[in-house]
């Protein structure tokens, strides 16, 4: 095919920036949503002032009128908690490390950043690492929003068949659609790179071995056009002349 293989440089290039695109909100929409603290929100807004908030960490109470917020930390991490709130805190940690870890090597795997710009191959599999990377990161992300969000329901389901009125009753708010809108775009960043990356894994190693056998052809017809000096031509016509006699 010659030369013509090294055809499809700008699909890959879009594809990197793509990926990047989603993993970089992908990334702080994880973050932001595990350090907020509307994971749970009042769902009887007609019948109270203030609007109750509560997070991973703390609980938050801002008056509808004037719109003061108060917060009250929970207790040590090292204190009794429910199984919901523990596992939820290690998911969504665990999602915005990997994430976190999968952005950077994104980053560094991309044509436009001068990290080793001699190694396209090693820059393809680092991208094709950060998307294997995005792709777990996704898993803890949508297991422990989801679940929160489905417990906060489950919960709220049951005292309103039941008929039980606590005062307050709670229904998942943004911070926990932030931590599906990421972990989301993980799956989804994700797939760009590893799916459709894994397209152009023998692009370079084709244009390399293409551009090695040009140079070894070259330098063959280099070598196969040198002449010998005069000098050597005439001694060897010589030698070949007193070999016959």
């Amino acid at each position: 095919k010659g030369p013509g293989i090294y055809t499809s440089p700008f699909y890959r290039f879009f594809l990197q920036y793509v990926g990047c695109f989603f993993a970089f909100f992908s990334t702080g929409f994880l973050i932001a949503s595990t350090w907020t603290d509307c994971w749970m929100v009042n769902a009887d807004d007609s019948l109270e002032v203030s609007t109750k908030c509560r997070g991973l960490w703390w609980e938050c109470v801002t008056n509808v009128f004037d719109g003061i917020q108060t917060c009250d930390e929970y207790d040590s991490i090292y204190a009794e908690h429910p199984v919901k709130l523990v596992l939820t805190r290690a998911m969504m940690i665990t999602a915005d490390i990997l994430s976190g870890f999968g952005f950077l090597f994104l980053v560094l795997g991309l044509d436009c950043v001068k990290f080793l710009p001699d190694e396209p191959l090693i820059k393809l599999r680092i991208c094709l690492v950060s998307g294997v990377t995005l792709l777990i990161a996704g898993l803890p992300g949508i297991t422990g929003s989801v679940w929160y969000a489905v417990d906060v329901y489950v919960e709220r389901s049951s005292l309103v068949f039941h008929n039980v009125f606590l005062g307050i009753q709670y229904k998942f708010g943004w911070s926990c659609w932030l931590g599906m809108a990421g972990s989301l775009g993980c799956f989804l960043s994700g797939a760009l790179l590893t799916c459709c990356m894994y397209l152009f894994r023998g692009e370079e190693p084709l244009h390399s071995a293409y551009s090695l056998r040009k140079g070894y052809s070259s330098a063959g017809t280099v070598v196969t056009n040198v002449h010998l000096p005069s000098s050597q031509t005439a001694t060897a016509k010589m030698y070949a002349v007193d070999t016959r006699v």
